[in-house]
């Protein structure tokens, strides 16, 4: 029972890359087909749950309400998707965002809720250091348009550079991972290699030090509420 559930839990999670828009598409018959049998399958799980739990332990246990409501929303998309495809209207498959479910909340599932639950403890911990992050991001951006946004530069292809702050700001989160790197320093730095100074600060205080931080915060607030969940 234990491999049946996860195997069609798998084949649940797998149908977003046969459903449109799909990376190797499948007729929606096919696709609505193979999920109502996974949606049976979690079905007669969880009857199977009631069967050998009492009625006020199995109703007062939220991993079965959260499986029973996902069965529930994921039958009433399919049904509403179907139905306007008939007619030709575009609509999108809402409920996809809600199959994760039925992998954390099944009983066979204890390690995985546990590392979820670990996670969701440490998130609030973390949001002090991701917005000091985004206030350096912030300040960097407001930086860099004053720096270059009267300037007139372009880029290599012709485009205003730097003199929009929202593009700014995304321009320099990539540089945080150096994947656009040194190519979004280059106008500057033909301009005047001294500019280069700012792009050096910039990376030296929020991909070494921020990164950093970042992780260790995570790495340590984590593994503290794993203990706390193992114990």
């Amino acid at each position: 029972m234990r491999t049946a559930t996860y195997f069609f839990i798998f084949v649940n999670l797998s149908l977003a890359v046969f459903e449109e828009p799909a990376v190797y598409p499948l007729p929606f018959l096919v696709t609505s087909l193979v999920e109502v049998l996974c949606l049976l399958v979690f079905f007669g799980r969880l009857t199977h749950f009631a069967k050998v739990t009492l009625r006020h332990v199995f109703w007062k246990d939220t991993k079965n309400i959260c499986i029973m409501v996902a069965i529930l929303l994921s039958l009433t998309d399919l049904a509403i998707y179907g139905v306007l495809r008939i007619y030709n209207v575009r609509s999108i498959r809402w409920s996809r965002i809600v199959r994760p479910i039925f992998l954390i909340n099944f009983a066979e599932s204890r390690q995985i809720r546990r590392a979820f639950r670990s996670i969701r403890n440490t998130l609030p911990e973390i949001t002090y250091v991701f917005l000091l992050f985004m206030f350096s991001l912030l300040m960097f951006s407001l930086m860099a348009l004053k720096l270059f946004g009267e300037r007139n530069l372009q880029t290599a292809e012709g485009l205003p550079y730097f003199r929009n702050y929202l593009e700014i700001v995304f321009d320099l989160y990539v540089l945080v991972t150096t994947a656009n790197s040194p190519d979004v320093m280059m106008p500057a730095f033909d301009f005047s290699s001294w500019y280069a100074l700012f792009f050096i600060a910039f990376v030296i205080v929020n991909t070494y030090i921020f990164m950093s931080l970042f992780l260790a915060v995570v790495y340590n607030n984590y593994k503290k509420h794993l203990k706390v969940t193992e114990g």
